[in-house]
């Protein structure tokens, strides 16, 4: 554990500015120190483009703060029924791979792979504005649903009122060509063709 905390201050990187949370650490994989990741996005290749993933301790942790390498160098990392297993440098045996259960892994976002021709990372999506082909505001994306067929889009409503339950404060438009008109990552906007009563 120590090499890699020795290892960031001889010149390994710094945790990124664009760092991009994509996976959880949810166990020991094999006997040879490997972890199983649960990708937070359908398709992992985020986690398949960058040698580097960067560590962060789970969000809550109890009494007995557990310590964690803050960059994992992969040395594999394949599919592996529905997550990902990886080894890395870091982690030499199975208690060590045990150990990194509830790590939270980030890559820097200038590492992902370009995004093919009407494809896009949810992480680009947070946060867009999202207009009617009326020109009217349907509210502004607060995360991306995955319903194994398609992505849907869930939005806050701009006229929502905190506290108020999600059925009032939020609207869910599927992200799929029949009702996705455009996407403009420049101008942070997407146009549907939806209404503001569906």
């Amino acid at each position: 554990m120590m090499g890699g905390m020795q290892g960031l201050a001889d010149g390994e990187p710094a945790f990124p500015d664009d760092a991009v949370e994509v996976g959880l650490v949810i166990g020991a994989w094999g006997i040879k120190g490997g972890i199983r990741v649960k990708p937070f996005s359908n398709d992992p290749k985020a986690l398949f483009s960058s040698r580097r993933w960067f560590v962060r301790p789970p969000e809550t942790l109890g009494p007995t703060r557990q310590s964690y390498p803050p960059l994992l160098r992969i040395t594999l990392a394949k599919e592996h029924g529905d997550g990902v297993v990886a080894t890395a440098q870091e982690i030499p045996d199975r208690s060590a791979a045990e150990r990194m259960k509830g790590a939270r892994l980030f890559i820097a976002r200038s590492s992902f792979p370009t995004a093919g021709d009407g494809e896009y990372y949810w992480i680009d999506l947070i946060g867009l504005a999202v207009f009617n082909r009326e020109g009217q505001a349907l509210g502004q994306v607060i995360d991306l649903l995955d319903t194994g067929a398609h992505s849907v889009l869930r939005l806050r409503r701009p006229d929502a009122v905190d506290g108020a339950p999600p059925d009032q404060s939020e609207r869910l438009i599927p992200f799929v060509g029949a009702y996705v008109d455009d996407v403009n990552l420049a101008a942070r906007r997407i146009t549907v063709d939806w209404g503001l009563d569906y």
